[in-house]
C-alpha cells in the first residue's frame, strides 16, 4: 500500500498517534506525516505510505493556513488552553482588532513557546520546561503571507492566517493578545491546508477504519512542482546527472507522467538526483 493519505487529525492526539493508528489500520510500519500538528490541534495532517515515505522532505511544505480561536484574559505556560494559569485581566472590550491583526503581516521574527518540540543542545524545549531548567531560546524568522478577522465576540477573536513553515500560531495568539493589552492564549486551532492539500479532501480516521479513504499517488501529490520529462528513465534509475541550466529542484517524470524522482542543480550545469522515488 503506498501513496499519501490526507487525515483530517482528532483533537486530543499527537502527530505520531495518528501515525501509530494508520500503521496499525494499515498493517505497515511504512507510515510518515509530514509536518507535526500540536496535541489540541485539528485538521490536516499529511502522510506518506509505504514506498511514498521517500517523498516525505517534499510535501512538508512551506506554507499552511490555519483557523485560530483567541482567548482573552487569561494566559498559559503553554500558550494554549490546556496549560496552567499564569495571569488574569477582566475583559473590558477591545478595539482596532482587524488593525491589530494586520500588524503581524510580513517577515518578522518570532520566539517559540517553551513548550515546544524544537531542540537546544540536543533536547527538546518542553523538556527543560517539565524540569524547570532555564534555556535561552532563539527567536525565529517567520512570514505572516495573510491574516483576516472572521468574528470577535467579546473576549473571543477568531482569525485565519496563511504563514511560514515553522511558524507557532500559539505564539502568534499570545503577541495579538499583548498588543491588543490583555494576557491571552489559543483555545482552538484547525490546520485547513498544507500546501496544496485541503481540509475538504481529508479523512477521518474511522473513516480509514472503514475502509472509506483515498490514497493519492505521487503523481497527484506532485501536480502542482515544476516537471522535467525525460525519455530515458534509465538515466534516473541509474542516479545519473542531468545537463541543464535549471537553479531549482525539479520533479522528473517519464513520458507516461510518472513521477521518477527529485532532481536539484549541482552548481556545474548539472541536475544530480536528491532523490529516488521510483
Amino acid at each position: 500500500m503506498d501513496g499519501i493519505l490526507l487525515i483530517n487529525k482528532p483533537a486530543g492526539m499527537t502527530s505520531h498517534d495518528v501515525v501509530n493508528c494508520i500503521r496499525r489500520l494499515l498493517h505497515t510500519k511504512k507510515v510518515g506525516h509530514c509536518g507535526t500538528l500540536d496535541p489540541d490541534a485539528t485538521g490536516v495532517l499529511v502522510l506518506c505510505i509505504g514506498k511514498a515515505t521517500k517523498a516525505l522532505q517534499f510535501l512538508t511544505s512551506e506554507e499552511k493556513e490555519y483557523i485560530a480561536t483567541l482567548s482573552l484574559g487569561k494566559s498559559t505556560d503553554t500558550y494554549d488552553a490546556s496549560g496552567t494559569v499564569l495571569e488574569t485581566k477582566e475583559f473590558q472590550g477591545v478595539d482596532h482588532v482587524e488593525e491589530v491583526l494586520l500588524s503581524f503581516l510580513g517577515a518578522q521574527k518570532q520566539m517559540p513557546p517553551i513548550y515546544s518540540a524544537i531542540k537546544v543542545n540536543g533536547k527538546k524545549l518542553y523538556e527543560y520546561a517539565r524540569n524547570g531548567e532555564d534555556v535561552h531560546i532563539e527567536p525565529r524568522d517567520i512570514v505572516i503571507k495573510d491574516i483576516q478577522l472572521l468574528e470577535q465576540k467579546d473576549n473571543i477573536i477568531r482569525f485565519q492566517v496563511k504563514c511560514s513553515k515553522g511558524t507557532y500560531i500559539r505564539s502568534l495568539c499570545v503577541d495579538i493578545a499583548r498588543k491588543l493589552g490583555y494576557p491571552g492564549h489559543m483555545s482552538h486551532l484547525i490546520r485547513s491546508q498544507s500546501g496544496h492539500f485541503l481540509l475538504k479532501d481529508c479523512v477521518s480516521l474511522e473513516d480509514v477504519e472503514k475502509g472509506h479513504f483515498h490514497l493519492l499517488s505521487l503523481e497527484e501529490a506532485f501536480a502542482h512542482f515544476e516537471k522535467y520529462e525525460v525519455e530515458d528513465e534509465n538515466i534516473v534509475i541509474h542516479g545519473k546527472t542531468i545537463k541543464s541550466d535549471i537553479d531549482h529542484q525539479v520533479v522528473v517524470v517519464n513520458r507516461e507522467g510518472k513521477v521518477l524522482a527529485v532532481y536539484g542543480p549541482d552548481g556545474k550545469g548539472y541536475l544530480k538526483s536528491v532523490r529516488g522515488l521510483f
